[in-house]
């Protein structure tokens, strides 16, 4: 089986609550990205000894193979359903720690993937249980549309908000940050705007009104992150913000951007959603 796990933007990131568990609560609004993605390749592997092999390509994923998502989302199936030996290839597209969610994606859609191959398949309710496990951002790949968000992200509200006809430029400048440490830098408070009100609310007026709260830490350490931000606005972004806990920053235009010479030396995808 062959699929492809897309990335996701988040249209505002409100840290709401320090959880008692170590955790935080969050508000934001998920929206995928479906032409940014990585290829995933799942197959039956009877004649190999150990129960999966993990190979990978593309963008280097570093650590030990056990630390992947679709490696841990065969163990934790596993543990619960007989699942058959498996070869797993993962095309890495999606860059890493960029806050595109890549590692969820991969994550979840191996959990999928597994469990239309196990012995007898787990209830989606299961799943749903698993994938939070995973990752926060997980459940989110579950469904796979815009929705608001809620807990740990696994709270997930369908909305309506249709972007047809927008251009996304994605700018990633490589650089890797520890959404971890975020949290900790974080200062929660009750979300300043309802994030549920964006299908509602011009794009034009979201500048004024949707923000993530990672911008504060991540533009403190990393002034070039928060000059991206500031170059898509003067390109004509019509709202422009950091993707989950960054680095990339995305603009959202009416007419397709040129992209300038100040972006030639970082990633950069276009796509239209």
């Amino acid at each position: 089986m062959i699929t492809f796990p897309n990335a996701k933007i988040n249209l505002g990131l409100y840290i709401t609550e320090k959880r008692s568990d170590g955790f935080h609560n969050i508000e934001t609004v998920f929206l995928p990205v479906p032409k940014l993605c990585d290829i995933l390749e799942i197959i039956q592997k009877t004649d190999q000894n150990e129960d999966i092999s993990f190979t990978q390509t593309g963008i280097k994923i570093d650590g030990d193979r056990n630390s992947n998502l679709c490696v841990k989302a065969y163990n934790l199936i596993s543990q619960r359903v007989k699942l058959p030996k498996v070869a797993i290839h993962l095309h890495k597209q999606i860059p890493l720690g960029a806050g595109l969610g890549g590692g969820s994606a991969d994550g979840t859609f191996a959990l999928k993937i597994l469990n239309q191959l196990a012995e007898k398949p787990l209830h989606s309710n299961i799943i749903a249980e698993l994938a939070l496990v995973l990752g926060s951002d997980c459940p989110f790949f579950l469904h796979n549309t815009t929705c608001f968000a809620s807990g740990q992200g696994e709270i997930i509200e369908p909305l309506d908000l249709k972007l047809i006809g927008y251009h996304i430029l994605l700018v990633t400048p490589g650089i890797h940050v520890d959404t971890g440490k975020a949290y900790i830098n974080s200062n929660p408070q009750p979300a300043p705007f309802n994030l549920r009100l964006v299908e509602t609310t011009p794009i034009e007026k979201w500048k004024n009104l949707v923000s993530n709260d990672f911008e504060k830490i991540v533009f403190t350490q990393h002034p070039q992150v928060e000059n991206i931000k500031d170059e898509l606005y003067s390109m004509g972004a019509l709202y422009a913000s950091m993707s989950g806990s960054g680095s990339t920053v995305y603009g959202l235009f009416k007419n397709k951007p040129i992209v300038g010479e100040i972006f030639e030396e970082m990633f950069t995808h276009l796509s239209v959603l």
